[in-house]
């Protein structure tokens, strides 16, 4: 049985009967189970979810969106520049802990190799004045 919800545009699959355990571990995290009291077949998920428990024992859970991750424009080594969907570039350059003598030749020489084909870039485009 489905049925449309005019209100939030969510369509119900399924309503079903169980009991919730509510219960705290060691380290103070909240743990919720739900046993189901009749038979359901749905196919397995897991999801990050936004968990709301309110003081009459009501749960709502909803499913975060999943991120959308921008797309890198040029790639070096350990560097990448990308367009994020605020309009704003972003240089990322990363070197493991155990390196940071080699950072600052490393971290210029990149940095300078990704303007170039920026450079580039717009010249082929006519972006330069």
């Amino acid at each position: 049985m489905s049925t449309k919800n005019k209100k939030d545009n969510t369509e119900i699959i399924n309503t079903v009967n169980g009991t919730m355990t509510f219960c705290e571990n060691d380290n103070r995290q909240k743990l919720l189970d739900f046993m189901c009291t009749e038979y359901v077949e749905l196919e397995p998920f897991i999801a990050d979810c936004k968990v709301q428990g309110m003081r009459d024992g009501n749960v709502y859970i909803t499913e975060k969106p999943k991120r959308i991750h921008n797309k890198p424009l040029f790639r070096e080594d350990n560097s990448t520049l990308t367009l994020g969907r605020d309009g704003r570039y972003y240089f990322v350059f990363t070197l493991p802990k155990e390196r940071v003598r080699e950072l600052p030749d490393k971290l210029v020489h990149q940095a300078l190799a990704i303007a170039q084909k920026v450079t580039k870039m717009n010249t082929k485009r006519g972006g330069r004045k």
